[in-house]
């Protein structure tokens, strides 16, 4: 199995930038792809970002242009790169892994973002 950390969140004004980091523990190597979601109170999660083991990467319309999503292999860790926030980006950010070949997926504990106007 897999554990995951995400860290990196915080207040910040809109037009600002924030990393978000996602660190795999476990065994990390049996990792399909590693993906960035978000729930704002009152809705429901959405796909923020996928990046895949291949590297091949998928963004939601609304995210793409402000955050990117990448990975450093060494430190098992993808990063969310978020910049031109705005206050519709509060929320808190989870990651999670589709791991091994039943695709079973783990879920991080979040990681608060507040973006004020």
């Amino acid at each position: 199995q897999v554990q995951l950390r995400e860290s990196g969140g915080g207040l910040v004004q809109a037009g600002g930038s924030l990393r978000l980091s996602c660190a795999a523990s476990g065994i990390t190597w049996r990792i399909n792809a590693i993906g960035w979601y978000r729930q704002a109170p009152g809705k429901e999660r959405e796909l923020v970002a996928i990046i895949r083991n291949d590297g091949i990467t998928n963004y939601a319309d609304s995210m793409k242009g402000r955050f990117t999503i990448s990975r450093d292999n060494a430190r098992n860790t993808v990063y969310l790169q978020m910049n031109s926030l705005e206050p519709e980006d509060t929320a808190v950010y989870l990651c999670n892994a589709d791991w091994s070949a039943r695709s079973i997926v783990y879920w991080g504990q979040g990681t608060q973002v507040t973006v004020s106007s």
